[in-house]
């Protein structure tokens, strides 16, 4: 079977099931957001110094392949376990980190700034998720997910001693 199949020249595409909805729908723009968050996030990750991190960021990828397929009416739903998981590390790399005692452009290092894009693209999923009325735990996830993403970029221009920010 071709990727070509057409089905979409008229402006429609389907969900999971079968039902034809326009290109437009609050569901088409959340599961489409996320996606290209978990493209910007592979982006992020080719340039991640931090181990530990690319492991987390590739179980990110996976956690958001199953927050799409749930907004497309998948039964596979996203758990507070999931977003608990991103909440601990958050909290792991805090305590490795300095206190932020102000405001911290988005800039530095390669892995840095793309961790910072992606916060910003998480951020906007966020948004596009909201109308849809979903699992509020989709919500949870996707806000410790942007934590996370701030705070391994803080943990990457750390790691580079040759930048400063």
């Amino acid at each position: 079977m071709s990727i070509v199949t057409k089905g979409g020249d008229k402006g429609e595409t389907s969900l999971l099931g079968g039902q034809r909805v326009p290109k437009t729908d609050c569901r088409i723009e959340a599961y489409g957001t996320v996606d290209e968050l978990n493209a910007s996030i592979g982006v992020a990750r080719s340039y991640v110094k931090d181990s530990s991190a690319k492991k987390t960021l590739h179980q990110v990828q996976n956690d958001l392949f199953k927050i799409g397929a749930e907004l497309a009416g998948a039964k596979k739903k996203i758990t507070a376990k999931d977003t608990k998981k991103i909440e601990n590390e958050v909290y792991k790399i805090e305590k490795k980190l300095p206190l932020q005692k102000s405001f911290i452009l988005p800039a530095g290092n390669q892995s840095s700034t793309h961790l910072h894009l992606a916060r910003t693209i998480c951020r906007r999923a966020e948004r596009r998720v909201l109308p849809c009325k979903p699992n509020p735990e989709i919500i949870r996830y996707l806000n410790r997910l942007g934590d996370l993403l701030f705070i391994y970029a803080r943990l990457e221009n750390r790691k580079d001693e040759a930048v400063r920010y």
